[in-house]
């Protein structure tokens, strides 16, 4: 079934409760007819949109207002799916993941009962941190339908820089410890590290060679950031990893794409779920709480 509105979505969901079907979102409920613009307040940087938009057209009405929203995933996810899914790309580097930008949301819970937490503007403390409880929560704990968001502005300038080297956790620990500050840093195992900087053209450009200075490389095109996320995208299991510790996770890897910084790698083969049995068992009693009826699958 496919809604095009907060009714419908409330609706469908109180009917399956009540019936005591078993819905699975995405698939039994298609969020995407919610595809629209509410609120864009382009001088606080924040905007409040339906959750079944996708990033392209989003961030195709910001770019005409130069400001985007930073959040870079394989594919064209919508923004409902970027939070239930906690999908994040490069730019999670510098600018977090789905639950960094999140600032309020309207929900739909199992019964079918409209719930909205946060609010529209970066600093608040309006009820329960609903939004970022529901990062990750795929699909289990409720149904996304609008999100308020963080935006941040479309840089006026950027550099890729590539290092070709044998030791990528060395290269990349240099750049951390410096006063750099790139949008992405990613580790494209075996072999190379590339580097974003964003900004001013001055700023750009002196970031680059200071950055050139410390660990060497070439300046080079935005593909490797594709091809960062294609590989993302097709990545099979993901490894997580102490910030700290890039070296010896990369030392049991023969490919990957890795960032250090979020302390995460994407590997070409299926891994085991390494979510401690604690974390799981308060995972379960949350959805319980939010679900006792079992009806979101």
């Amino acid at each position: 079934m496919r809604v095009t509105s907060l009714e419908e979505a409330s609706a469908a969901l109180r009917a399956a409760s009540s019936q005591g079907r078993r819905v699975r979102i995405g698939d039994d409920i298609d969020t995407t007819g919610l595809d629209r613009i509410l609120e864009h307040e382009a001088g606080d940087l924040t905007c409040t949109v339906e959750a079944g938009i996708r990033l392209s057209a989003l961030n195709a009405a910001l770019a005409r207002h130069g400001q985007r929203l930073s959040l870079d995933p394989p594919g064209d996810p919508t923004v409902g799916a970027c939070l239930a899914g906690n999908l994040s790309g490069p730019l999670r580097h510098r600018f977090g993941a789905p639950r960094d930008l999140v600032l309020g949301v309207t929900l739909v819970l199992a019964d079918g009962t409209v719930a909205n937490a946060g609010g529209k503007v970066v600093k608040n403390v309006a009820g329960y941190d609903l939004g970022k409880l529901v990062c990750g929560s795929r699909g289990r704990v409720a149904l996304i339908a609008r999100v308020s968001l963080r935006l941040h502005p479309l840089a006026p300038a950027s550099a890729t820089l590539v290092v070709d080297s044998d030791d990528a956790a060395a290269v990349t620990a240099a750049l951390m410890a410096s006063r750099l500050v790139p949008s992405a840093l990613d580790v494209l195992h075996p072999g190379r590290v590339a580097v974003l900087f964003e900004g001013g053209r001055a700023s750009v450009d002196a970031q680059l060679r200071a950055a050139r200075d410390l660990v060497g490389g070439a300046e080079a095109s935005g593909e490797v950031w594709r091809e960062a996320r294609a590989r993302q995208g097709a990545a099979r299991g993901r490894l997580r990893f102490s910030p700290g510790a890039l070296r010896e996770a990369l030392s049991e890897l023969d490919e990957a794409v890795a960032r250090a910084a979020a302390g995460v790698a994407y590997v070409p083969h299926p891994t085991p779920d390494d979510t401690p049995t604690s974390v799981r068992l308060l995972q379960e009693r949350v959805r319980e709480r939010f679900d006792p009826a079992g009806t979101l699958a």
